[in-house]
């Protein structure tokens, strides 16, 4: 296996490996496997040749991961902690101190905290099923709006907090699915798997989503007449025409709401080192809905990014702890104040599940 492995590396210059199934291996294997994938990659001139496992748990279990790098030596693994956290707090009901745990054990890992941002986050996937599935399933009676901003608010989550963010394909279109493997296994191009032609898929406006409702239904016999007049009010084509446009229309909407917010917080990230690789500092938390804050350091300017993030239903202005020496902070990412109140004190205003992103100076 290691030279089969390492001719792929040898031959056509693969930068990584991500290793399915990982804990049903003898940790032996990996202790032996590891370190020779990094010295053919070296040898091929690849520096950062990137290797995590998949440890797969349905807990917020960070020692269960951390033992396959201390025991198995992987460099990183999946993050199924992550994902687990961030479902319990903004799909679910637990408190934010979830999430504080869940950091507050990165020091678990072999090489701690700086193991832990190489660490690839998701909050879709799969095998587990997509956010949006998770939302509806904890909150069947959560209105459209409420689904989408809280898939906005996971999404934010993974784009700003540590780790290697991994965005699940069709996540950004809005897609939610009816589960796990191949409930959430969705087309991007043309579809005739009934269940995925009527996804009810998180932002679509209404009549949009009636269509792909109607077309699902097949607009035949009398459950289905209903829909299929409403789809024809909203615009829709007749009934063979509708089966047929929407298994053709395109996935790729740019317009998307979750896709715009996805492009916005990739830039973000792109533009600013303490988004990719600065080190966290978990700020503030509470047992329940609310309050989550963190600082990311940059690990050139050692500035600071404030990000705090609202998980509840209510609205929220309070104060979050900051880095004394921060006084003046600049918009990221929704309303920021500009000076902080008090000496290592800031503060913030967030709607219901809403976030914002402040940088400590004039945001450069």
């Amino acid at each position: 296996m290691i030279e089969i492995y390492g001719s792929w590396i040898d031959r056509y210059g693969v930068d990584g490996f991500r290793i399915d199934t990982a804990r049903h291996v003898n940790p032996e294997f990996w202790q032996a496997f590891v370190p020779a994938m990094l010295q053919r990659a070296a040898a091929r001139g690849i520096p950062h040749f990137h290797i995590f496992g998949e440890v797969s748990t349905s807990d917020i279990d960070v020692a269960l991961l951390a033992r396959y790098t201390r025991v198995a030596k992987l460099p990183a693994v999946l993050d199924f902690a992550f994902a687990n956290a961030v479902r319990a707090t903004v799909a679910g009901n637990a408190g934010t101190d979830k999430l504080a745990r869940l950091f507050a054990d990165d020091a678990l890992y072999e090489g701690g905290e700086q193991t832990a941002l190489q660490l690839p986050t998701y909050v879709s996937n799969h095998d587990s099923g997509r956010f949006g599935f998770h939302v509806r399933a904890a909150r069947p009676l959560a209105s459209d709006e409420e689904v989408l901003k809280r898939v906005l608010l996971a999404h934010a989550m993974l784009l700003t907090l540590r780790g290697v963010p991994v965005v699940y394909y069709g996540d950004e279109q809005g897609f939610t699915g009816a589960g796990g493997d191949q409930d959430a296994r969705q087309d991007m191009m043309e579809s005739r798997t009934q269940s995925y032609i009527a996804d009810r898929r998180v932002g679509l406006k209404p009549a949009a989503q009636g269509c792909a409702n109607a077309a699902g239904a097949g607009c035949a016999g009398a459950a289905a007449a209903q829909g299929c007049a409403n789809a024809a009010g909203a615009g829709c084509a007749g009934a063979a025409d509708l089966q047929r446009s929407n298994r053709q229309s395109p996935n790729f909407d740019l317009g998307h709401p979750i896709a715009r917010a996805i492009a916005k917080l990739s830039a973000l990230r792109r533009a600013h080192a303490a988004l990719r690789s600065g080190r966290q500092v978990v700020r503030n938390y509470a047992d329940s809905p609310g309050l989550f804050a963190v600082s990311r350091i940059d690990p050139g300017t050692g500035r600071e990014i404030a990000i705090a993030f609202n998980t509840s239903l209510q609205p929220l202005s309070t104060a979050i702890e900051v880095d004394p020496g921060s006084r003046r902070f600049a918009a990221l990412y929704g309303h920021c104040e500009s000076e902080v109140s008090a000496p290592g004190s800031y503060r913030v205003v967030l709607a219901p599940l809403d976030f914002v992103v402040c940088a400590a100076g004039d945001g450069t």
